[in-house]
């Protein structure tokens, strides 16, 4: 699940010239290429040319690639190293629904006592069911404000704001009719009580706060007056499992704030299958951490948004079929980075309750160094060349870098098409890259979507980019 802010949908017009693309580190782009030869049958060696010899490598020296960031975010050592000690000595798997505390290896932090104690985690979200047995005893109270007495005990504006405020309806009801910010809430914080699910830093408090609607969708201003709200009430870290396709200002500047009191802000991706994060996940380029979401195998789900050729502090953590509370003392499976982005949350608190003193600079940079990068180096080029009998066309993709290796769910997918046409080139065995070049210099194309009802213009605009950023990669 993510939570959207809306979008709208667009077609790219016909005829785009690609003339003045500028060479970028890494590419991917995982859609099918329908190369219209006009009867010359040697742009097939060119191509199988560029496959052999176009290999480029995917990390930078940091470990960051392009679909996963950092890669899996670590508890142990992220803790362990907040701790100012080596990472921490493996310990026995919880299994069964616990699996995502497993994976991201939160029991072993605890197992030396880091458990969220003395850490407030805001939730801005749908509201949270604090009534919820595996929630009840960890539901952050406000300290300078009295229940029930009508008055605005802390002078902050807001009459009995005991349990947080709701910026959707200007009242203190965060309660959670949709289930989404009960859900992150349980990620986080569900008590280590025996029963139901156990939180990453099951010790820590969660702050509700209401920026979402009941039908799950909200507005960059409520949210942005959220954030001013939990950095201003003693949150150490917030969650925002919620995004949207656009760039706002005032949203940009409310994580900057947070994050200029030392509060870390930890922000879904998105699930557009996007080449890049949604925002606010985006201005993890400068502060807070973006989160993308893997399986229980640590294969990056497919309808995860990736990191992005920009080197953002973006780690992935367990998104797929993550069992969590939901409202009335109930629990449920749901897929999204909104499951994944609470891990990361919940990982985060482990390691202030480790290190109280650490800035969002200093945790960004030990969950980027502590995470398990992506290793395996798939082959990198063009592939899986079909030509007609009359050798007038020749389909073939850019293999992409996805998950790690090059498998099943990698396979093409036939709904999204790039057509080129019109294409007259000349490559002899030693001139594959020059020649390819002058064809770029002359390539016109379009691009569709079957669905473009449901896809965004963002969306969109950013596979043209990658596009032709792909494009100008090979050369």
């Amino acid at each position: 699940m993510f939570s959207r802010l809306g979008s709208n949908s667009s077609l790219f017009e016909q005829g785009q010239n690609i003339t003045s693309l500028s060479s970028v580190d890494t590419f991917d782009y995982n859609n099918n290429y329908n190369i219209n030869l006009n009867g010359h049958s040697s742009f097939n060696s060119a191509m199988n040319g560029l496959e052999s010899n176009a290999q480029e490598q995917l990390f930078n020296d940091n470990g960051y690639s392009f679909n996963s960031g950092y890669g899996l975010i670590d508890a142990a050592a992220a803790v362990g190293k907040a701790a100012g000690q080596s990472t921490f000595a493996d310990v026995p798997n919880l299994g069964g629904n616990n699996w995502g505390a497993d994976l991201v290896k939160a029991p072993e932090a605890w197992a030396q006592g880091y458990t969220g104690q003395g850490v407030v985690v805001a939730v801005l979200d749908t509201g949270v069911d604090f009534n919820h047995d595996d929630l009840k005893d960890n539901i952050w109270t406000n300290p300078k404000e009295i229940a029930g007495n009508s008055i605005d005990d802390d002078g902050d504006g807001l009459v009995d704001d005991v349990h947080g405020w709701n910026f959707v309806d200007n009242n203190n009801d965060v309660s959670d009719k949709f289930g989404h910010g009960t859900h992150v809430s349980g990620t986080i914080a569900g008590e280590n009580n025996d029963f139901g699910v156990t939180g990453i830093a099951y010790d820590a408090k969660i702050m509700p706060v209401k920026v979402l609607g009941d039908d799950g969708s909200g507005s960059y201003t409520s949210i942005s007056n959220g954030i001013h709200y939990a950095a201003d009430h003693g949150a150490n870290v917030i969650n925002l499992s919620l995004g949207g396709g656009s760039s706002d200002s005032t949203l940009e500047k409310a994580v900057e704030y947070a994050s200029s009191k030392g509060v870390i802000v930890v922000m879904a991706a998105g699930n557009d299958s996007g080449l890049q994060p949604n925002y606010p996940a985006h201005y993890a380029d400068k502060s807070g951490i973006a989160v993308g979401a893997v399986d229980k195998n640590n294969q990056m789900a497919n309808f995860s948004n990736k990191a992005g050729i920009n080197s953002l502090t973006y780690v992935t953590a367990p998104g797929v079929n993550v069992y969590s509370t939901i409202p009335g003392n109930k629990y449920a499976s749901y897929n999204g980075t909104s499951m994944a982005a609470p891990h990361v949350a919940g990982v985060v608190a482990l390691m202030l309750s480790a290190n109280h003193n650490l800035t969002d600079a200093q945790v960004r940079q030990i969950v980027a160094e502590t995470a398990v990068h992506d290793t395996q180096m798939p082959n990198f080029g063009l592939s899986n060349f079909v030509t007609n009998s009359s050798a007038t066309t020749s389909n073939f993709r850019v293999r992409n870098y996805e998950y790690g290796s090059y498998g099943s769910q990698n396979q093409l997918d036939d709904s999204n098409t790039v057509e080129f046409s019109g294409l007259s080139v000349s490559c002899t065995a030693n001139s594959e890259f020059s020649s390819y070049q002058t064809l770029l210099n002359n390539l016109n194309y379009s691009i569709t979507d079957s669905d473009d009802s449901t896809v965004s213009e963002n969306i969109l605009k950013q596979r043209k980019e990658m596009l032709e950023e792909n494009l100008q990669m090979v050369t």
